[in-house]
């Protein structure tokens, strides 16, 4: 794709199945490692990955050569199966269902960065539903309460 030029840049966002609290101070840095990997490995950049421990938030460089829905699909299947086959103390760990992903203009890249990189201090402030559904409030996406949260 010789003469493809793009930057998609995207604030993607999913929780721990169920909202179960296992992003540890042990497990986050390696799994975040993890997780950077598997963006590279589909030539895409993961800019900033962070969360609290039940939801993780990422600002990632999407390449052209892929869908949305198709990365996010490995990154979330590759990382939980890592983590279950690697750390046995994390054995019943998954991830939610779904996902949320919003474009983000240039622009904006550095405010998302920073807003990522506090993901830690927001629980103390707002619950996760309350943040995602601000989030999509705000990206004017259509949303039903009775799905959101599987």
């Amino acid at each position: 794709m010789a003469h493809t030029y793009t930057n998609l840049l995207e604030h993607i966002v999913f929780s721990t199945k169920d909202r179960r609290p296992f992003l540890d101070a042990e497990l986050k840095p390696r799994l975040f490692a993890y997780m950077g990997g598997i963006f590279r490995n589909e030539k895409c950049v993961a800019i900033n990955i962070n969360g609290p421990t039940d939801h993780v938030h990422i600002l990632a460089l999407l390449s052209p050569t892929i869908a949305p829905a198709s990365l996010i699909g490995k990154v979330k299947a590759n990382s939980s199966g890592w983590i279950r086959k690697t750390l046995p103390k994390y054995r019943e760990f998954g991830w939610q269902t779904g996902y949320s992903a919003f474009g983000v203009s240039y622009s904006l890249k550095n405010a998302v960065y920073d807003y990522i990189a506090i993901q830690e201090e927001h629980p103390r402030k707002i619950s996760f539903s309350e943040e995602l559904i601000a989030l999509l409030k705000k990206h004017e996406i259509e949303y039903d309460e009775r799905y959101i949260f599987e």
